[in-house]
């Protein structure tokens, strides 16, 4: 136990563990919201092998949120903030690797599997927020 207190306290000292916590409501602010526009588009406008079609609308209205809480609040303190568009380009297309995976496991789960609409959510957010804090820490608020 007292490893894992070390390591905890290495992290609160780093400052990583407040990051993390951060990222975590802000992603989950996030989640919220694209799961308020995916759900009604894979339940009420497309058929369950193409709940997949809603992923791009969903992706769209959450990536636009997430930026400001990222940018201002998750990663606060951490890194560099580019004046131009440079950052802004390389933070969608951190979000954009995460919406392909996410979508990729959507289908996998709704046409393949044949599972409900609902069912890929969960593994899917989950890869893509490892995916995304990764690549956003390394890449775009470096």
């Amino acid at each position: 136990m007292t490893a894992l207190n070390r390591q905890i306290q290495n992290l609160r000292e780093s400052g990583l563990l407040g990051q993390i916590i951060r990222f975590g409501v802000a992603g989950g602010l996030s989640t919220v919201i694209y799961s308020a526009v995916y759900l009604p588009l894979s339940l009420y406008v497309f058929d369950r092998k193409h709940a997949v079609y809603a992923v791009p609308f969903a992706f769209l209205v959450a990536v636009a949120a997430g930026y400001f809480l990222h940018s201002r609040w998750s990663f606060k303190g951490h890194g560099t903030r580019d004046p131009g568009a440079k950052q802004q380009v390389q933070f969608v297309m951190v979000q954009a690797s995460g919406m392909a995976l996410n979508a990729a496991i959507t289908w996998f789960g709704t046409a393949v599997l044949g599972y409900p609409a609902w069912a890929p959510l969960l593994p899917a957010i989950l890869m893509a927020t490892v995916l995304t804090f990764l690549l956003n820490r390394q890449l775009v608020f470096k």
